[in-house]
């Protein structure tokens, strides 16, 4: 029987425990996307307790404490951190199956030391030994980033945000990582939220630009993508949790506006042409600059109405969209690409039943010489465990290059994430491995070492950043 969590942990075959421990361990992370805050990487922030870095915001946890039954109080509510902790390590042995299982073992082992699985017998050590290490002088958020090996960090950001911890962290020499700021405009595409006119005057506030027609927002939106390419942004993220193609129309999109502003109800089909024409321009404006646009497409968000009225949004109340996405997708893609405006993409989606559309769909897309212009992004959210990258993994290497994929990244809140690009990379070795052990490709150690040092860096480096 195998020990659990040992070095070899995921890695079933000699092959790839040897492309693992020799070429994939030691390769640097590169954040390409995530939710965490600046600020804090700018104040160094340093936390008092386990709950404090690893419980608040996490959503992942929240879910499987509900399911177990553990009541708000202990989840999101006014709980104290230590009790929060007791019920988490209350739920985990019973996690069996979820990704959460593993996660938590890792962050426990190679942030502090833990060895032992947490569970109510063993919590009170674990706690008091994980705040002990956090109390560390050297153990603030830049201290956990330096200990994960990370290279670059590409936060999201919106149009208004002033960038300002992103200067503080520029012109601070005694932080080597690079943070850079990525553009996500959503608030002002989602033209049928009610803070849409609340989001628009302060859009018209930061940019100098008073907005009072279409012209004025795309202008704005011009203005202040500027002044993130300025800041070392190359890299955009729209999260389309409906593709909808509508006719590009700038004359309708400007009356759609006017309309949203003065506070009338819009159709779907003015919705759709709006948020059509505004991606457009905006996407044309990412080609001219050389920035990679991301598309997260297939989250139902915010279903669980009570609790959104008592918690506001990103609680954990959100799942899997079954919507019709590829022929609204294709005829955006299109668009651009007739024109010669289609900007390297990275297509996320949320259902996995989308998995061979998107990539046969991307495929489509690639040419005029840029390698892999059009990426499938990683397993993502409720995908990132072992059979949602495995089934997204043999989807590229199915359909088109898995050994041009850019990777893994963390799309998180948390400072301790950074173990996903751990447990990615363990399952990316052993699934080469195991091809080459069953005779499938051929058992090239030195190429495949090459491969996955790729996958897990020299990808992600060369199609964002060079």
């Amino acid at each position: 029987m195998k020990k659990f969590m040992n070095e070899n942990f995921l890695l079933e075959n000699r092959t790839a425990r040897i492309l693992y421990h020799k070429y994939a361990k030691k390769m640097p992370v590169i954040d390409y996307h995530c939710h965490i805050y600046p600020h804090q990487i700018a104040e160094d922030k340093h936390y008092n307790t386990i709950s404090d870095v690893w419980l608040d915001r996490d959503h992942y946890k929240w879910r499987a404490m509900r399911t177990y039954g553990i009541p708000e109080k202990y989840v999101t509510g006014d709980a104290s951190p230590k009790e929060k902790f007791m019920k988490w390590a209350e739920v985990l042995p019973y996690c069996i199956g979820n990704p959460l299982y593993h996660w938590t073992q890792l962050e426990l082992n190679r942030f502090f030391g833990v060895n032992e699985p947490l569970c109510p017998e063993t919590a009170e050590r674990i706690w008091n030994k994980c705040n002990a290490v956090l109390a560390r002088e050297d153990f603030g958020v830049r201290g956990i980033i330096k200990h994960s090996n990370v290279e670059i960090i590409c936060t999201t950001d919106d149009p208004v945000d002033s960038l300002e911890f992103h200067e503080i962290l520029k012109a601070d020499e005694t932080f080597d990582v690079t943070v850079l700021p990525s553009f996500r405009p959503d608030k002002a595409v989602n033209i049928t939220r009610h803070e849409f006119c609340g989001y628009i005057e302060e859009l018209s506030k930061v940019s100098g630009i008073e907005i009072k027609c279409f012209r004025d927002l795309t202008d704005a939106l011009d203005k202040r993508l500027d002044f993130f390419i300025e800041h070392g942004c190359r890299i955009t993220d729209h999260a389309l949790d409906t593709v909808e193609y509508g006719d590009e129309d700038v004359v309708a999109a400007n009356e759609t506006l006017l309309r949203a502003l003065r506070g009338e109800k819009l159709t779907p089909e003015e919705v759709a042409v709006y948020r059509t024409t505004l991606v457009l321009h905006l996407a044309r404006r990412y080609y001219d600059n050389n920035i990679v646009m991301q598309i997260h497409i297939g989250a139902l968000r915010d279903n669980n109405s009570p609790m959104f009225d008592r918690l506001g949004p990103d609680m954990g109340y959100d799942s899997i969209r079954d919507d019709k996405v590829m022929e609204p997708l294709r005829n955006l893609l299109n668009t651009l690409e007739t024109e010669n405006k289609l900007p390297k993409t990275v297509l996320y989606s949320l259902n996995p039943a989308h998995n061979e559309a998107l990539m046969t769909l991307s495929a489509c897309y690639n040419g005029h010489g840029v390698e892999c212009k059009m990426q499938f992004g990683c397993a993502w959210w409720f995908n990132d465990q072992i059979d949602g990258i495995v089934k997204h993994l043999t989807a590229i290497g199915n359909l088109g290059l898995v050994s041009k994929f850019i990777g893994m990244l963390t799309d998180s809140r948390s400072f301790l994430s950074y173990t996903r690009h751990e447990y990615f990379r363990r399952i990316v070795c052993n699934l080469l491995g195991d091809w080459a052990e069953r005779g499938l490709i051929v058992r090239d150690i030195k190429l495949l070492g090459k491969i996955v040092q790729d996958i897990s860096y020299n990808n992600t480096k060369k199609y964002f950043f060079e």
